[in-house]
This record gives structure tokens, C-alpha cells and sequence, in this order.
């Protein structure tokens, strides 16, 4: 194949199969790190700035302005490099670094927003500064990655069509929820088909979305100090992770399949173990993956980082 757009660099159908991670089940990742931008949410990202196009809202010399802690901001400043729009990402301190120099190497502006919210997170925060800069500028225009059912629409045309595409059998789908435009646009897609396959969420904890008490979280991706206007579960399971288990699940991972998985990732994994008792023998279990892991070689897998914040957790590894 040969492309001539970031943005059409999209493979859909990746899958890699966990041999050996529980006797029981066969595991399948979907592999959604493999485009230019590196993680699903170039597919988030289509969707939104289409939608926005389409109504209208997007002329010449608009800048689009997005909250986000890596992913969609890369996606998004790929897009509106392509497209000729302008672009704000509006971050915090627990963005990993790499991410933040991806965006402003692809012609984006970074915004670090280091007040806490409410809840001791930064998303508050950082929609509030959204908010502040729109009334401001009559040129800005906010994809709103939380609220803008496109980016969940992109999800069910996709992600979800993809899986029982390539895994028609599947029993059970492990999601994380950030955002919770992924997981709602595969709640809608299996809805609409009226599959009795399982749905489960994943959060981590420390985050408000499934109702949890907030708490301080290190690792970017999962989780929000701010529950997502999107995520209106209806089929939905839930399953909460600690970051810790996230990180000897990650490492696990490298260790024993030699696949360097992001943080979400991980966390993904660590909820289908934790799960495991209540998967029926044989099942399949796709569990989906946001980004590949090399951003993170200075966060989770640096054993440094990882004792500053997690004391005594690598003992455990051994």
C-alpha cells in the first residue's frame, strides 16, 4: 500500500495473541499503536475535526483547542497540520514529556495547566482555561474530546466493527476509560447488534469516572479527576486497577512476550488477570490497546521513577 497522508496510515486489524497469559482464556491484544500518530486516537482525532468541518465550524485560519495529556494532542496537530488549522494543546505535569515534543514538532502550541482542580487532578483545571481562552478568541474552535459524540461515533464505525470483524467469536472486551469515547462507541456497536458479548471497562484508581475517590495518579492515559460527559454505561462492566498493578503488569508483559506496551495498555491487562475467575473456560478476551510503550521508558519501565513513587514495588517483580 502506499499513502500519501499521516492521517491514512491506519491499520485496524492488528491483533497479537498473549500465549500463556492465563490458563484459562486466550487473549488477544488490538494492536492500535501502529499509525503515525502513534495511538487510537488518530482515529478520535479524524473523527472529531470531520465532524467539526462538516458542521461548519471550521474555516480558514481557525486553530482547534483541545485538553488532552498526549495522544489526541498528537493526533490532533497531525490533522491540523494536514487540514491548515492551528492548534492548542492544553496539558499538565503528568503529560509525558516525549508526548508534549511530538506535538509542538508537528506545529502545535502547549499549554501546561499546573493548578489542581477540585478533585485534586488537573482535567478541571484545564477545561476551565478551555472555556476561558474560547470566550476570548472568536477564532478558537474545541474539538471536546469529553462531550462530542463524534469521537465515540469513530469508535463504532472502527474499533468495534474491527474486532468482531477479525474475532467474530469473542466472549469479552476489556476497554480502558479516559475519555470514554472508545468504550462508548463499542457499547453502541455491540447495542446496536444486540451481541451478548461482555463489555468491561477498565479505570485506574484514584479516578472519579466509575464513582471512585479521587487520588493523586502518575501514569497519563486512563482515568479522570472530572467524569466524561460522554460515558453513559448501559451494558457496561466495571473493573478498577491500583498503578501499581499496572506496572509489574507492563514490565511482565516485556519480560515474557517482548511487547512494550503503554500504560493503558497495561492497565487493560492487569484488569483482564484481576477478571480472570470470572471468564468462562476457552473464552476469548480481546483486550484493547491504546499505544505501544516507548514513550513511557522514562516513566514505568525506569526503575528509578518507579521506586520515587512505588517504594518496594520492584521487589515484587522478583
Amino acid at each position: 500500500m502506499i499513502y500519501d497522508k499521516a492521517s491514512d496510515v491506519l491499520f485496524d486489524e492488528i491483533f497479537f495473541e498473549l500465549r500463556g497469559f492465563a490458563e484459562s482464556m486466550h487473549v488477544l491484544v488490538k494492536i492500535e499503536g501502529l499509525n503515525l500518530a502513534g495511538s487510537i486516537k488518530l482515529k478520535t482525532a479524524i473523527g472529531l475535526v470531520d465532524d467539526l468541518e462538516a458542521g461548519g465550524l471550521l474555516r480558514s485560519g481557525s486553530t482547534i483547542i483541545e485538553s488532552s495529556s498526549g495522544n489526541l494532542g498528537i493526533a490532533l496537530s497531525i490533522i491540523c497540520a494536514e487540514r491548515g488549522y492551528g492548534f492548542i494543546c492544553v496539558s499538565d505535569p503528568n503529560a509525558l514529556p516525549e508526548n508534549l515534543r511530538l506535538i509542538e514538532a508537528h506545529g502545535g502550541q502547549v499549554v501546561l495547566i499546573d493548578r489542581r482542580d477540585e478533585n485534586g487532578g488537573f482535567l478541571g483545571s484545564r477545561i476551565a482555561y478551555v472555556r476561558n481562552r474560547l470566550a476570548e478568541d472568536p477564532n478558537l474552535v474545541w474539538t471536546n474530546q469529553y462531550g462530542n459524540w463524534a469521537g465515540a461515533e469513530a469508535h463504532r464505525k472502527t474499533t468495534a466493527h474491527a474486532i468482531l470483524n477479525v474475532v467474530p467469536d469473542t466472549d469479552c472486551i476489556f476497554v480502558g476509560v479516559g475519555t470514554s469515547g472508545t468504550i462508548m462507541g463499542c457499547q453502541s456497536y455491540l447495542d446496536a447488534a444486540n451481541s451478548p458479548v461482555r463489555l468491561i471497562g477498565v479505570d485506574v484508581q484514584g479516578s472519579v469516572t466509575f464513582g471512585g475517590v479521587p487520588g493523586r495518579r502518575h501514569i497519563p492515559g486512563l482515568g479522570t479527576s472530572m467524569r466524561p460527559a460522554l460515558f453513559s454505561p448501559t451494558r457496561m462492566e466495571k473493573v478498577v486497577v491500583t498503578e501499581a498493578e499496572t506496572i509489574l503488569m507492563a514490565r511482565e508483559v516485556l519480560a515474557r512476550w517482548h511487547f512494550l506496551v503503554g500504560g493503558s495498555t497495561a492497565s487493560v491487562l492487569a484488569a483482564v488477570r484481576k477478571n480472570a475467575s470470572s471468564i468462562p473456560p476457552g473464552a476469548k478476551v480481546v483486550a484493547v490497546s491504546p499505544d505501544l510503550g516507548e514513550k513511557y521508558l522514562g516513566s514505568i519501565y525506569d526503575d528509578r521513577w518507579v521506586e520515587d513513587r512505588f517504594p518496594g514495588l520492584l521487589a515484587k517483580e522478583r
